[in-house]
């Protein structure tokens, strides 16, 4: 836990002397690659070659005589309007810190968890790959055409640049910067010839290769026209005109060229792939990604409309390579077709290859990406783009992916695909800006002020909608598969150390609705147990800390805890490293619980601390658990509880210390303890003196392990939960007297029942009659009120047996008894007569209606739990030993039993 005095090396802010080191890790030791690509060589070039790749020299034919100008143009703005989206989100989270290599992967998996990044940016990486291969497949389609032509002698063409590419992305960053500037000035020089010879070059008829028919039939040859700028021309070209593919042979469609169109529109992310070799890249990514976006937008435009103004629709649709053929020096477009293909595929292997590297170094998937962690002496990651050197190696290799890739075929038949893949990605990306813009997160402050939850959301929906236009099929597979590897990735479990936005947006929503929480309009209707336990070694509570799980009905639950101690005295606060171990507790011990921690001189006022300032607005406790107090030696249950088992050595799979380790062995019988049974009995007296209510719990221990567990109690032995809704130890012999106290307890044990553990179980629900009071009557109305309450219970009725009053007593103060006129002998004689009662009953079927004297029917299932009746403690501190005293006569050897004081009403009749 970082303070204060942590150095702040940590922060990535100072170095241990306190000299500042290169930002974002430059240059780090063992290996780390040296940052040293600036904003145009790193950012620009790259983004804009990716952007153009041979979608600019081989599809603006095919995308304006299908499509026609003008659904062109709203293609192409439709596309843009998603990329800008998705650059202001990027440039806004690259902008609000230090951002590592990985770029796109880098931004999600520290935003929305291992979980999600994981998943998107492996297929983040599998689009880079696809990608890549359609670079490739488009240099072969059109600019070999003089080789030798086939399936065949395509995937060989396609394999050999494959070489190529992985030999030049092996060497290092700064080669393929230096090589991308090479190729930046090709391209931009054979697009200057082509926009020039738009206007130099007269017009001509081109003859266009003949195509096959029927039956290995050929067609007529067919003649496109370069008419030069022509107003006809441009109207014929205005609306579309979709036809067959020749190269595919498949009908085109506005899904299916705008598919086209997009995916070699999709390279704005090859800038922020490079984040790791940038040399500042918060503010490189923002700045070189929108100049590329706005260049690439004005030449797309242009083209558009020089294209429409000067070529007939036969040239457009039947000849998507024109440019040579209008060029001045149709050599030059064929370099820039060689170019913008080799320096695509290079951007999207190399960038594929950072984002494998750093899905390796997170080691979100194991040993299975292992050998994506071997770089260079340089940092260079040239295990994660060479192909496996040996049978063992098991990372899915670039250069095997992107062979495989290319054993699909065509380009267009592969468009669809990666369109989709990069789509989720960036529909990721804006998700990530749309968190932390909502999580409100006071840290999330970048530097970078133009976008807003507005364009984040409609980034998302724009790329979820264009998604499923483009592809249903592709989309649901890649949802599908982004599913499938977010559930892998949550059960082997990620990194915790990355934050959560999740968190972030839990906890904004929380605190939303926890301010619409008005206790002012709480209602009885709605009422539920929200219970403060007090622990004090949870070594021996657990089956307390499960069954309190188990009251509470989805109310609030609070384990609490006192540390005995003076922080004047004290160099720290001795509870802030504890609650690490509790909070693992909670885990271990599966019960949704929150843990409240507090330091004190003594465990009565510490409860009181935890009674006044436990929970938040309208959640706080309003019922205090505590365990018995007698002398019954407490047992280990780490020992035998099957999920607190722990290693031989004492540590757990990742090297931390066991939890049986970070709390004391039980108290020894007959050692001190931290609070005097005085002290219990008026932390008791406190918590209903504050209008809570209260459950005492005895040898919780000895319940039965299948009521405890997580499933469904259906088929474990049948149990009886009893419940004595009378205060025992002060019969009125009056007609089945039931006030608010014995309405609580019969709430709470019909919540018991809720749960599955419980379902099987039998409640029963026991009248004590008095001497004058007729059999049945008393009965009769406590069924007409478990009717009017929708509690399903069994009624019986007993008489009072040895030490209960032969007369009607006097009316005295509830709790006074130990006051009034009884003595100790005649309030214990009492207490001894009322627990044979309760004995009696326990693990009796059907037998007579009174008590032990005619109980002579069938055995039938025992006791599970009694609920008792908790008269209020004395007002006379003095007795209170007493009353603790009756309170152990009063519940001994009754098994599990919890003797409860309610104070609230609960129960409501209307509906």
């Amino acid at each position: 836990m970082a303070s204060e005095n942590s150095p702040l090396l940590a922060y990535r802010l100072l170095g241990e002397e306190g000299v500042s080191f290169p930002a974002n890790g430059a240059g780090g030791p063992g290996g780390a690659p040296a940052r040293k690509l600036s904003t145009f060589l790193g950012v620009v070039v790259p983004t804009v070659l990716s952007m153009f790749s041979i979608v600019v020299f081989l599809r603006i034919g095919f995308v304006v005589g299908h499509a026609g100008l003008l659904q062109a143009l709203a293609m192409l703005l439709v596309a843009y309007v998603i990329l800008a989206l998705t650059v202001l989100s990027v440039c806004a989270i690259a902008t609000n810190g230090a951002v590592r290599g990985g770029g796109a992967y880098f931004m999600i998996s520290r935003t929305l968890g291992p979980e999600v990044g994981g998943s998107i940016g492996l297929m983040f990486y599998l689009a880079n790959v696809c990608g890549c291969a359609v670079s490739l497949l488009g240099l072969v389609e059109a600019g070999l055409r003089v080789l030798p032509q086939g399936y065949g002698w395509s995937l060989l063409y396609g394999s050999l640049l494959l070489g190529l590419v992985g030999g030049v992305c092996t060497l290092g960053a700064g080669l393929y910067a230096r090589a991308s500037f090479l190729t930046f000035l090709l391209v931009s020089g054979s697009l200057a010839s082509v926009l020039v010879s738009f206007v130099a070059v007269g017009p001509r008829d081109i003859p266009l290769a003949p195509r096959p028919g029927p039956n290995g039939s050929s067609l007529p040859p067919q003649v496109g026209h370069f008419t030069g700028f022509n107003s006809s021309t441009l109207k014929a070209n205005l609306d579309a005109g979709y036809a067959k593919d020749y190269t595919t042979g498949a009908m085109m469609t506005f899904a299916s060229v705008f598919a086209v169109l997009f995916n070699g529109c999709t390279g704005i992310m090859a800038g922020a792939n490079m984040s790791g070799e940038l040399k500042d890249p918060s503010r490189a990514i923002p700045l070189g990604t929108i100049v590329a976006v706005a260049y690439t937008f004005f030449i797309y435009i242009l083209l558009f409309f020089l294209s429409s103004f000067t070529c007939d629709r036969v040239l457009l649709q039947e000849d998507y390579g024109f440019f040579r053929a209008i060029s001045l020096w149709p050599p030059l477009v064929l370099v820039g077709i060689y170019a913008t293909s080799l320096s695509a595929s290079m951007s999207s292997l190399i960038g594929a290859s950072r984002i494998l590297h750093a899905l390796a170094q997170d080691d979100l998937f194991g040993v299975i990406l292992a050998p994506a962690k071997v770089v260079s002496r340089g940092g260079n990651p040239w295990g994660a783009v060479l192909p496996p050197q040996a049978a063992l190696t098991l990372t899915p290799s670039l250069s095997v992916l992107v062979q495989l890739v290319l054993l699909a075929g065509k380009l267009n038949t592969l468009a669809a695909v990666v369109t989709v893949f990069y789509l989720v990605a960036y529909a990721a990306v804006d998700l990530s800006c749309l968190s932390l813009e909502w999580a409100s997160a006071p840290n999330f402050r970048p530097t970078f002020n133009l976008f807003s939850w507005h364009t984040c959301l409609l980034g998302v929906a724009s790329c979820l909608l264009m998604m499923f236009l483009i592809s249903p099929g592709a989309a649901g597979g890649s949802l599908l598969l982004m599913g499938l590897l977010s559930a892998l990735l949550t059960a082997r479990g990620g990194p915790s150390s990355w934050g959560y936005v999740s968190q972030a947006l839990l906890f904004h929503q929380v605190r939303k609705y926890l301010l619409r929480l008005d206790v002012r309009k709480d209602h009885v209707k709605f009422w539920r147990p929200q219970l403060l336990l007090l622990v004090g070694n949870p070594r021996g509570a657990l089956p307390l800390l499960r069954l309190a799980n188990q009251l509470k009905k989805g109310g609030l639950y609070v384990l609490g805890h006192v540390t005995l101690g003076d922080l004047d005295s004290l160099p720290s606060d001795p509870v802030q490293p504890q609650y690490g171990a509790w909070l693992s507790l909670v885990d271990r011990a599966q019960v949704k619980a929150f843990v409240d921690l507090t330091l004190s001189p003594s465990v009565r006022q510490g409860a009181q601390h935890l009674l006044r300032i436990s929970g938040l607005g309208g959640m706080k406790p309003n019922t205090l658990v505590l365990g018995f107090y007698d002398d019954a030696a407490p047992q280990d249950h780490f020992l035998t509880d099957p999920a607190f088992s722990e290693p031989v050595d004492g540590t757990q799979e990742a090297g931390a210390p066991a939890l049986s380790t970070l709390f004391p062995p039980p108290r020894a019988p007959g050692s001190p303890r931290a609070l005097s049974p005085q002290d219990y009995v008026a932390t008791v007296a406190d918590a209903l003196k504050m209008n809570k209510n209260v459950v005492l719990a005895r040898a919780c221990g000895a319940l039965p392990p299948e009521r405890l567990s997580r499933g469904s109690g259906g088929t474990s032995q049948l149990h009886h939960v009893d419940v004595w809704p009378l205060n025992l130890l002060r019969p009125r012999g009056g007609p089945g007297y039931v006030d608010v106290c014995g309405l609580f307890l019969l709430q709470m044990a019909t919540i018991l029942g809720m749960v599955p553990a419980w379902h099987s179980a039998r409640l029963r629900i026991f009248l004590c009659l008095g001497p004058r009071e007729a059999p049945g009557a008393a009965e009769g109305r406590l069924r007409a009120l478990l009717s009017q309450l929708r509690i399903r219970a069994e009624v019986r009725e007993v008489v009072w047996g040895e030490g209960a009053a032969s007369e009607e007593p006097e009316e005295e103060e509830e709790g006074d008894f130990v006051n009034g006129r009884r003595g100790d002998a005649e309030a214990e004689a009492l207490a001894c007569s009322a627990n044979a009662l309760v004995r009696a009953q326990q693990g009796r079927g059907r037998g007579g209606p009174g008590g032990p004297e005619e109980g002579d029917g069938e055995v039938g299932p025992a006791t599970a739990l009694t609920f008792l009746y908790l008269p209020r403690p004395p007002a006379d501190s003095a007795r209170y030993l007493r009353y603790l005293a009756l309170l152990e006569i009063l519940s001994r050897d009754l098994g599990p039993t919890l003797l409860i004081h309610g104070v609230t009403p609960v129960t409501c009749t209307d509906l």
